[in-house]
């Protein structure tokens, strides 16, 4: 329980002329109308609410009062008020002669609101805290509470209770992770990021960079003091953020082995054209099975594919069609699986809305569904202009898989990994079935706990530390060194960093899961090794690191990005002593690599060379070193006649 006094945070929310009745409660109090002053609070890593009791003789508060103001509250995890039952309006505790009246209390603790019926005076809400604390009425003369509601919808879900509309229910339902998601596509709200808003597509993509953002927010809150802690203090920041999450922040001694290996020379590495519909067709036998199925990888993996070959090899490397299957298997899959698809489809559509009303998590996906399609790739003519058939199928798709996966349901961010498969398959179920696929991958991501990006964000650095140790330690030494800003990246698979047509080709060279698993992961080093020079001779900070990566957004070559991932995953699979905890990432562990701790004195041929020699082997065209290919520039597919589909 801290002492009162002056509170710092950011104002969300201010209104006057809020008050209290007190003559409804069943004390002798002298005041009947007692008026305060109601702010919502982004303080530290939490949003507050906090009523204030207005002094007597008011006196005009400077301009400095948006930033800080005096509390005349005791500050409360649950309030101040005794842990039992009480009706609305008992008076609270107090003490040391502070008002009896005045409360704060955090979001965290919010389980409903009670709204006045519409037309009965003036409007009040009531708080219910989770341990049943109910909370004075709370009466605005000075206007309605609908700002206040509002403001409130940013941090917490509230949906109508079944039994009473005038209930509000705070739905924590994923809540830890969907709070950035919630703001990923809101206006900006730190200074680091210009706010854009000169059309929707730069609105969002800027807007996107909250989801670092949150874990910034959640770290260094509004206290400027925070800016100048210890790398071994905000590392324990990092690990309230995001618990589980420990990235080593000192010299132990397992980094030492770990940062003064030799990789050795780091080899040249040649892209090809992309495949053709010629060359895939050449391996494909006469029932239709695909042929030579490594080698084809490898092609796919060394230049991505056609456009016009994408509908039908996508399918493939999402494992929706396994490379074994003839051309009659495929069609009695699909037949099957549109059967199932449209079966979940139905489950959601024969919803009525008098049960939708009893099915506050449902209300939510669809809440959250509509939001998100409206502004995703609305400049790509796929998607553009209103009524179009590419949204609603991006709406179905995504409702659908609230059935098929409802413990998920939908977390702000899928719809930017559906939309480019949408694209591409111009049908509606290949595309849930190889989103399906898709998110099976990725699907730790978007969970309320967070794992997959706890644990990708580990591996991350200790890549990192083992390609470039002085890097690493710059980046701590500016209280980065947690690659956070990574964040996005990782989550949505470099969705917002590329072009749609370079992220086409990306995600397909992902998916060959060559030459070594986590590949991703390599890719983010190749991009902060390109970076490396500008941040260093820069000298850039915390906040310039962030603000740097967030504007690297659309400027990254991914050819370049590609080589350079490439060669970094050769040089380190030549490695002789590579680390065990890198070959586990890389999936290496079951290779014949000679580490430290190989017992054998022989010096052993490493054992995923023949893998790393095919890569090199052939005649390809020649890459050079900015990335740039010597062929003719491949051709911008069109979009797909949108018109031609129709929404089932």
């Amino acid at each position: 329980m801290a002492a009162a006094g002056v509170v710092s945070g950011k104002i969300i929310y201010e209104q006057e002329g809020v008050y209290i009745h007190s003559s409804c409660t069943k004390t002798s109090d002298q005041d009947s109308l007692i008026s305060g002053i109601l702010r919502v609070l982004e303080k530290d890593s939490s949003s507050v609410v906090a009523w204030t009791q207005a002094p007597r003789e008011r006196a005009h508060r400077g301009a400095d009062h948006l930033n800080s103001y005096e509390a005349e509250w005791d500050m409360v995890n649950t309030v101040s008020f005794k842990k039992k039952p009480h009706t609305n309006g008992d008076a609270p505790s107090h003490r040391n002669g502070k008002s009896k009246w005045s409360f704060l209390f955090s979001l965290t603790d919010l389980k409903s609101i009670k709204q006045n019926k519409e037309g009965m005076g003036w409007s009040y809400l009531v708080f219910c805290l989770k341990d049943d604390v109910v909370l004075p009425a709370l009466h605005f003369h000075q206007g309605d509470s609908k700002l206040l509601i509002e403001s409130l919808e940013k941090y917490v879900v509230l949906c109508e209770s079944p039994q009473d509309k005038r209930i509000l229910l705070v739905n924590s339902q994923n809540k830890s992770l969907s709070q950035s998601f919630e703001n990923l596509l809101d206006e900006p709200a730190y200074g680091l990021i210009q706010k854009i808003k000169k059309d929707p597509y730069t609105a969002t993509m800027v807007g996107f960079s909250k989801v670092t953002n949150y874990i910034f927010d959640s770290l260094r809150g509004s206290d400027p003091s925070a800016h100048q802690r210890p790398p071994s203090e905000m590392a324990d920041f990092l690990s309230d953020a995001i618990p589980g999450l420990k990235i080593n922040q000192q010299e132990e001694p397992g980094f030492e082995v770990i940062t003064r290996i030799d990789l050795g020379e780091r080899p040249v590495v040649q892209r090809r054209e992309p495949v053709s519909l010629e060359e895939w067709t050449k391996n494909v036998d006469s029932e239709g099975r695909i042929l030579n199925v490594d080698n084809m990888k490898q092609m796919i993996f060394r230049g991505g594919l056609s456009h016009s070959l994408r509908k039908q090899a996508w399918k493939f490397l999402l494992g929706y069609f396994s490379w074994n299957s003839t051309k009659e298997e495929r069609t009695q899959l699909q037949k099957q699986k549109t059967d199932e698809y449209f079966r979940m489809k139905l489950q959601w559509k024969s919803v009525s809305e008098e049960q939708e009303k009893r099915n506050s998590r449902l209300r939510d996906y669809r809440s959250l569904i509509e939001k998100d399609v409206n502004r995703t790739d609305r400049t790509n003519k796929f998607y553009e202009g209103q009524d179009n058939p590419g949204l609603i199928l991006l709406h179905d798709i995504l409702m659908t898989y609230c059935m098929y996966d409802f413990d998920l349901g939908y977390v702000q961010g899928m719809s930017d990994l559906l939309s480019p498969l949408l694209y591409v398959m111009e049908n509606e179920v290949d595309a849930f079935w190889c989103f399906a696929s898709y998110m099976d991958q990725l699907h730790q991501n978007f969970e309320e706990q967070m794992q997959g990006m706890k644990t990708q964000l580990i591996q991350l650095s200790t890549l990192l530390r083992l390609l470039d140790s002085g890097f690493c330690s710059y980046l701590e030494s500016q209280d980065s060194g947690y690659l956070y800003f990574c964040f996005r990246w990782l989550l949505i698979r470099f969705k917002r960093e590329f072009s749609f047509l370079d992220i086409l080709r990306l995600w397909e060279v992902i998916w060959t899961e060559l030459p070594c698993k986590n590949f991703h992961l390599l890719l983010c080093c190749a991009i902060l090794e390109s970076e490396k020079q500008q941040i260093m001779e820069k000298h850039y900070g915390f906040n310039e690191i962030l603000k740097h990566i967030n504007e690297l957004s659309m400027k990254i070559d991914v050819e370049d990005i590609l080589c350079k991932a490439e060669a970094i995953s050769l040089q380190m699979i030549k490695c002789k002593e590579l680390p065990q905890a890198v070959c586990e990432i890389l999936g290496l562990q079951d290779s014949e690599v000679t580490t430290p701790d190989s017992d054998t004195g022989e010096d052993e041929s490493v054992g995923v060379t023949c893998a790393a020699s095919a890569f090199q082997s052939g005649t390809l065209p020649t890459l050079a070193a900015g990335g740039t290919r010597h062929e003719s520039p491949t051709q911008i597919p069109e979009s797909p006649d949108v018109s031609r589909l129709t929404p089932a």
